[in-house]
């Protein structure tokens, strides 16, 4: 049995620095069970996490299966150009971008529970509706409101784990569900390898079937989750009531601002656009949303320009997404072991930009298919570590919730310049996508150092005027109202920036 300092709501809230509370915290000490807050953990591990990882694999699956239905024949059957396809691909991201920051603000209102399930069982009827389309302006609509429905979802699971993880915890959680990402590169090259050979049935085109079939299993895993997604961990039905209390215990603990009743105010959405390590994540998320969604949309496209058949293309494709599912685990866990962000972004970046280098200098074909090994892998596992990065970082909710999803916003706004960086004719080496790509991987690194020096300095001045910054929140006995963490959030001193 391990004593562990716990916050109660009826005591003043205080931060915890290397597991100790500083010296003007007032704090109650009770006997919690290692042991049993592992468990509780491991729970949510095992009932939360399967969800939003198969919710966000069928997100970017159905999202980015174009690309496999392209190479199995939707372009020549549509009589597409190559500005059409393009065209296509991007309208899927004008309305997602719309829909990610009001979907995040009315998260809480809504719930999760309501909110992610209803989204799942639209958006699989609107793919499945993908497979009966028959000319341009057909797909272009079907696009436009699949981007609508699925935008909300990825910035909505990063904010909604915030909800059941601590801080240090987050990166590996958002790897585990991101990495459907790679896993649904991999899986959807064998699942359109098998479903293509389905040309024909029903008079319709393999291509087609490819997204019938995605679309009405989408449906159904939508379905089943109105049963399963609980909005808190309060209203999970997996845990008992002792470990519901040891996870808002350790959240509080972790959060303070968790114990704080947070109405919503514009002003939260002011501060986080005002934010300086929002604004560096910001950028960075444009360059790391340029760099996945070129891999996702395009490998398929740009494996086979290398001289495979359609389906060997389908089958190859799955081996640089599977390393990715691996590399992205590893670098989460290191980020979270050893509580650093910059540097594993840092890694990462640099390993893409010596994937893109190999690729472009690469003079024979294994050698080119060879570099798609680190390129991707890198590119990948980037993407859950700035994620937890950004929020970490902002407090309280509704600052959060604007952040993460600001941050989702400039991923897609890199996704719209990645759909029109591999036109056919540049294959197969597409030079400048790949120079594109290789630049932004580099401003990835640059981005992170500087943001680690920034917030470095932020938490050393933050220490250094912590009287000063909550001289007008203190009472005449020396204590610190709760107004203090509504107001600063995360500029409060007590407040420590992850780097």
């Amino acid at each position: 049995m391990q004593i562990v300092a716990i916050w109660h709501p009826s005591t003043p809230i205080k931060t915890v620095k290397d597991g100790h509370p500083n010296e003007s915290s007032e704090w109650e000490a009770d006997p919690v069970d290692e042991l049993a807050e592992k468990r509780a953990v491991r729970k949510l591990d095992c009932t939360v996490l399967p969800l939003m990882t198969m919710f966000y694999l069928l997100s970017f699956l159905d999202r980015a299966n174009i690309g496999n239905a392209r190479v199995a024949g939707l372009q020549a059957d549509l009589h597409l150009t190559d500005h059409q396809y393009q065209v296509a691909v991007t309208v899927t991201f004008v309305p997602y971008i719309a829909a990610e920051l009001p979907s995040n603000l009315l998260l809480r209102r809504i719930g999760p529970s309501l909110l992610m399930p209803s989204l799942l069982v639209i958006w699989g009827a609107i793919v499945t509706l993908h497979g009966v389309v028959s000319s341009f302006a057909g797909l272009v609509t079907a696009r436009a409101f699949l981007g609508l429905v699925e935008g909300p979802m990825f910035p909505g699971i990063v904010l909604y784990l915030s909800g059941f993880y601590t801080r240090e915890e987050l990166s590996m959680r958002i790897a585990l569900f991101f990495s459907a990402a790679s896993l649904s590169g991999a899986f959807s090259g064998l699942l359109a390898a098998a479903i293509q050979n389905m040309h024909g049935i029903g008079g319709k085109p393999g291509w087609a079937w490819i997204f019938i079939i995605e679309g009405l299993f989408t449906v159904l895993v939508g379905v089943v989750a109105f049963f399963l997604v609980p909005s808190t961990p309060q209203d999970s039905r997996f845990l008992t009531q002792t470990q519901k209390d040891i996870i808002a215990h350790r959240l509080a603990k972790d959060r303070p601002t968790v114990g704080v009743h947070e109405p919503f105010s514009m002003r939260e959405v002011l501060r986080s656009l005002s934010s300086p390590h929002v604004i560096i994540t910001f950028i960075m998320f444009f360059g790391n949303g340029l760099t996945v969604y070129a891999q996702a949309l395009f490998l398929p496209s740009v494996v086979n320009r290398l001289g495979f058949s359609a389906t060997r293309t389908q089958l190859i494709s799955v081996g640089p997404f599977a390393v990715a599912f691996f590399v992205s685990l590893f670098g989460a866990y290191l980020s979270d072991r050893y509580r650093s962000r910059a540097i594993p972004v840092m890694i990462f970046g640099m390993l893409s930009v010596v994937g893109f280098s190999i690729f472009l200098a690469a003079d024979s074909v294994s050698m080119a298919y060879g570099s798609l090994f680190l390129s991707v892998p890198g590119v990948y596992a980037t993407a859950p570590i700035i994620s937890a990065w950004i929020a970490n970082n902002s407090e309280p909710y509704y600052r959060r919730a604007t952040s993460v999803a600001l941050g989702f916003v400039s991923t897609n706004a890199g996704g719209i310049l990645s759909t029109w960086s591999f036109p056919s004719n540049e294959g197969p080496k597409f030079r400048r996508a790949t120079i594109l790509n290789m630049v932004f991987s580099a401003g990835l690194v640059v981005g992170s150092l500087i943001n680690f020096l920034y917030l470095t300095r932020a938490n050393k001045i933050k220490r250094q005027r912590r009287s000063e910054l909550l001289a007008r929140y203190t009472d005449a006995e020396g204590k610190c109202n709760e107004k203090a963490w509504i107001e600063l959030g995360d500029r409060h001193p007590d407040f420590i920036y992850t780097i």
